[in-house]
């Protein structure tokens, strides 16, 4: 997985074609968004620190308006 931009993982958790899970553990928390079995990217957040993470061909996945910009 490679880092992404935050609007790029917003658009692709609020897509109705894909799931997402929540996993919190103390200061860790992790959110897993799937396009069917596939994890398509991930948003890993320890303490005040938050990256964004999609697999290398996330972009397909992005809906029409992220894509045009």
């Amino acid at each position: 997985m490679k880092l992404i931009m935050k609007t790029e993982f917003d658009n692709l958790r609020v897509n109705p074609l894909h799931d997402y899970e929540t996993d919190s553990n103390g200061e860790k928390q992790v959110v897993k968004i799937y396009y069917g079995e596939l994890l398509i990217a991930k948003k890993l957040k320890i303490k005040k620190s938050i990256r964004f993470f999609g697999i290398a061909t996330y972009q397909q996945y992005l809906t029409q308006e992220d894509v045009l910009k």
